[in-house]
């Protein structure tokens, strides 16, 4: 297991965002491979780091990163959503601060046999926690054409998901799918000629389907969401970095919610809906600048938005 981390992505600016005080309490619920958590560390005295992610290889690699800041920093093996109860177990009321990188890590797609990639051949698995049971192979060889038709436009946007499902179901009829480049293969021959000279690869959208629909992972920002404002102290803040518009738009509706959801008349003198607001937008979207995409092009798609705890 190697130790290195890698480049995080809008790394300065989710630092100036979280407005870290060197004695506060602080969560990465994305740990990943600690490159934002390290940063947050560095800046912290008598304050405390959590670090939180589903994935056990990252829990290892993050104690040989962040072994340096000791006391400092606390690692958890859970997912995001359970942040409520992390916490509790902690026996810790409320955090000064959370960051949610949301989406798989780099180092999840470098590790060939996890199974994220369409590039390279390996099982198709693509859990980021690996004690789970559901995977990619037993959706595309076990659940029906409509529900895989379902998946792949929903969380993929994949207008030729219809022919993409049949196409799938009628291949595993004659034997398993069982890697991500036959995978890969179906899927491109599914696909019109006009579809094929699409700038990006023809599998991408399809493969982000199976890994949402595989790790839970809309869900779990919805329930992340709905916890994490709850547990912040007053003037803490909540950073989100989002890779799609899927995600980025429950993030977006999440803050509107607490920030300005009265229900009330605009001509009434006093708000009587019962609406508290509890969030307040900070800036508006923040996407990497052309010096971070140069260096790191998997960055292209990030969105970072921040709200601080009324």
């Amino acid at each position: 297991m190697s130790g290195e981390a890698h480049e995080p992505v809008l790394l300065k600016e989710c630092i100036d965002a979280l407005n870290i005080r060197p004695d506060g309490i602080y969560v990465d619920g994305t740990l990943g491979r600690a490159g934002h958590s390290r940063e947050i560390a560095r800046r912290l005295t008598t304050g405390l780091l959590i670090g939180i992610d589903r994935d056990e290889s990252a829990i290892e690699a993050a104690k040989e990163i962040l072994g340096e800041f000791g006391g400092r920093t606390v690692l958890v093996k859970s997912n995001f959503d359970c942040i409520a109860s992390v916490l509790d177990g902690l026996g810790i009321e409320a955090a000064d601060g959370m960051l949610f990188d949301l989406g798989v890590s780099s180092p999840q797609l470098d590790e060939t046999e996890r199974g994220f990639s369409y590039s390279s051949e390996a099982p198709l698995d693509m859990r980021m926690d690996r004690s789970e049971s559901l995977t990619a192979r037993e959706i595309v060889n076990r659940w029906d054409a409509g529900k895989i038709k379902d998946i792949l436009f929903r969380y993929g946007e994949e207008r030729w998901s219809a022919r993409i499902a049949a196409a799938i179901v009628r291949r595993r009829e004659v034997r398993p799918i069982e890697t991500t480049t036959e995978l890969a293969e179906i899927i491109k021959g599914a696909m019109p000629a006009s579809a094929l000279r699409e700038k990006q690869h023809p599998a991408k959208r399809s493969f982000q389907a199976l890994r949402i629909a595989v790790n839970d992972e809309l869900g779990s920002i919805e329930r992340m969401l709905d916890a994490a404002p709850d547990r912040l102290a007053g003037g803490g803040r909540l950073c989100v970095i989002s890779f799609h518009s899927l995600e980025d738009r429950l993030v977006k509706q999440a803050i509107i919610k607490r920030e300005n959801c009265c229900t009330c008349p605009k001509d009434l003198p006093v708000c009587v809906c019962g609406f508290r607001q509890t969030l307040k937008q900070v800036g508006g979207v923040v996407t990497p600048g052309s010096e971070e995409l140069e260096r790191n092009p998997r960055s292209r798609s990030a969105k970072l938005r921040t709200a601080e705890k009324i």
